[in-house]
């Protein structure tokens, strides 16, 4: 147990680390406020004299107290955790990397990077029932006064800080904003499916079947399921395998097949989630 927990943390900080790098060495440089807690602290430091982190984590601590007054204490330590240390990551980038420019020079290019990587931080901490908090909250609450749907309160508010842009930078910054805002949240979906797929494997074989289960049961230590199937042209009845393998497990068996039975038909499926119904 005190193993798993540490693991979690090892990776939930990982996480928080690579999305403040994200937000310091990408989001900042590009001024494109790609709706979250630590973009709208970007816009809000052209007009009160404070570094970004500080403001961050002073809206994140203000988000908190709201979170626990108007909903309760349902938000798990995971995310208290990253909630404060996103902001305390990007004071410390600010005290070792004064004054950072663009590695880019490209505003486009800057929110790319920013995608793909606060994407990946992102689908690891939701992965560990984390989350960065921030903007988070504020859709719970408007999710929970506003009987609003939740991914609809989600972007809403990013939608929000997104346009306040117009407020400190030019046009291009705000449609850029507002293109990054819609996009996330696809980036953020792709990587956590990514990291969640499975394969859903169906196998037909005239002579190697019972090698192949073996295989499956025995080599990869993965379930399997026995089916009859009837062909439709010949009417001849068949036994067909049916087994869901991770990524890893799914390269050893094709090899394992093409290598015993080049003419087994196989079908793949991509599963994004499994439930298991527990037994009453």
């Amino acid at each position: 147990m005190v193993k798993k927990i540490i693991k979690d943390y090892a990776v939930i900080t990982f996480a928080a680390v690579v999305a403040a790098a994200a937000i310091y060495f990408f989001m900042l440089p590009s001024h494109v406020a790609i709706g979250s807690g630590s973009a709208l602290a970007m816009v809000l430091s052209n007009f009160i004299p404070l570094p970004v982190s500080v403001i961050s984590l002073s809206l994140n601590i203000i988000f908190l107290i709201l979170g626990f007054i108007l909903i309760g204490p349902e938000f798990g330590a995971k995310t208290v955790y990253t909630t404060i240390l996103v902001p305390i990551s990007l004071g410390i980038f600010e005290t070792f990397f004064p004054d950072f420019k663009s590695l880019t020079d490209d505003p486009m290019l800057d929110m790319v990077c920013y995608l793909l990587i606060v994407g990946m931080a992102m689908a690891l901490l939701f992965s560990h029932n984390a989350s960065s908090g921030g903007l988070d909250i504020v859709a719970k609450i408007m999710h929970k006064y506003l009987k609003m749907e939740l991914g609809t309160a989600i972007s809403i508010s990013g939608l929000t800080v997104a346009l306040t842009t117009v407020f400190a930078y030019d046009s291009k910054t705000v449609v850029l904003s507002i293109l990054g805002t819609y996009l996330s949240g696809i980036v953020v979906d792709k990587f956590i499916f990514g990291l969640n797929i499975k394969r859903r494997v169906c196998i037909l074989s005239k002579e190697h079947m019972q090698e192949i289960l073996d295989y499956i049961l025995h080599d990869l230590h993965s379930g399997a399921s026995l089916y009859d199937v009837i062909g439709a042209y010949d009417g001849v009845t068949r036994r067909e395998i049916l087994t869901i393998v991770d990524n890893n497990e799914y390269r050893k068996l094709m090899d394992f097949v093409k290598k015993t039975d080049p003419t087994a038909f196989v079908t793949v499926y991509s599963v994004n989630e499994l439930r298991y119904q527990p037994k009453k």
